[in-house]
């Protein structure tokens, strides 16, 4: 916010107090009209004058101190996100209440409206959680019946049912990142335990698409939580997955940093800076029409939470690296 200068405050003030100047003004030229009519003496009447002024000069600095004061106050509470209206000094005339007492209505209009809102928010996270724990129930039985038989439909409608599985995931994992009880359990973990789980979890999608896994040794531990890391892994894998069709993914630590490169189609330069954003999906994903554009931006959240970072290089047709950084890792 930019500050008001000392000049522009001392015009506002001079503006503000521009009709008394002119009633003085108007005054003295009456006083020297009515000797200049009757023919007295102007002595008296400049130094009557004269000591208006005086007095006049010294009650105007006073009282512009006082009025720098009071802008200063009020300049410095804009800057606060939460103001105090009890804070603000008091109404000095019938105006100023009124405009007090139009804060005050807004303010509290405010707080009515916020109170509102963080009851419909919370029962709505309150309702697509309790629907993303129930839809498991039928995922879970309609994988079991899927199993009982091996065939070439079956195959497709557990891939089909997979992705149903991640997206409830996701949903889930969105919520609880918005609620105020997030269970992060920080500790020291292997990085290599943390990456098998996700590679686990895709096994069968690089089975079927022909995806070669190069999984390089990593001996370190990272100050993290284990869950969302691996969350985080899923999705990266996931989207490299998705947009490579041959070639191999390969997973790798370079000092602090996870890397999880692809051989996929790449991501165009000019969308690189917004991959992360919330929604945005880019020239892949308007191609793709399947794409939320919410699982990097996810990734991104989750990771500043935990104090990791990450860092996306890429070019189009010569696939994409997904750089994770962890600061804290020990060699075992």
């Amino acid at each position: 916010m930019e500050e008001i200068t000392f000049k522009a405050v001392l015009w506002g003030y001079i503006k503000q107090k521009c009709k008394v100047l002119i009633l003085f003004a108007i005054f003295s030229l009456l006083f020297f009209v009515v000797i200049a009519f009757y023919q007295l003496h102007a002595e008296a009447v400049l130094y009557a004058t004269a000591l208006c002024l005086s007095v006049g000069l010294i009650w105007g600095i006073v009282d512009f101190c006082y009025y720098y004061k009071r802008h200063k106050v009020l300049y410095e509470m804009r800057d606060k996100v939460d103001v105090d209206i009890e804070k603000i000094p008091l109404p000095h005339n019938l105006i100023e209440q009124d405009y007090m007492d139009l804060i005050s209505a807004v303010h509290k209009d405010k707080i009515r409206r916020i109170t509102e809102y963080d009851h419909l928010t919370s029962d709505m996270i309150d309702y697509y959680t309790m629907w993303a724990h129930q839809i498991k129930t039928p995922i879970a039985a309609m994988r079991l019946l899927l199993q009982t038989e091996e065939n070439t439909n079956n195959k497709e409608l557990l891939s089909e049912l997979f992705k149903i599985e991640q997206y409830v995931e996701m949903v889930l994992s969105y919520l609880r990142l918005d609620s105020n009880s997030t269970d992060f359990v920080i500790r020291q973990y292997p990085i290599e335990s943390i990456v098998k789980q996700a590679v686990r979890k895709y096994a069968p999608l690089f089975i079927r698409k022909k995806i070669r896994l190069d999984l390089k040794p990593m001996d370190q531990q990272v100050l993290t939580d284990e869950k969302w890391l691996v969350f985080v892994i899923e999705q990266i894998l996931s989207n490299a997955l998705k947009y490579t069709s041959k070639g191999k993914i390969t997973i790798s630590m370079e000092g602090k940093t996870l890397l999880i490169s692809d051989t996929g189609i790449g991501i165009a330069e000019e969308d690189l800076p917004r991959v992360c954003e919330k929604g945005f999906t880019g020239y892949n994903g308007r191609a793709d029409k399947r794409a939320s554009g919410i699982g990097l931006y996810l990734c991104k959240r989750i990771l500043t939470k935990l104090s990791h970072t990450i860092a996306i290089e890429s070019a189009v047709g010569r696939g994409t690296t997904v750089k994770i950084g962890l600061d804290e890792l020990e060699t075992l």
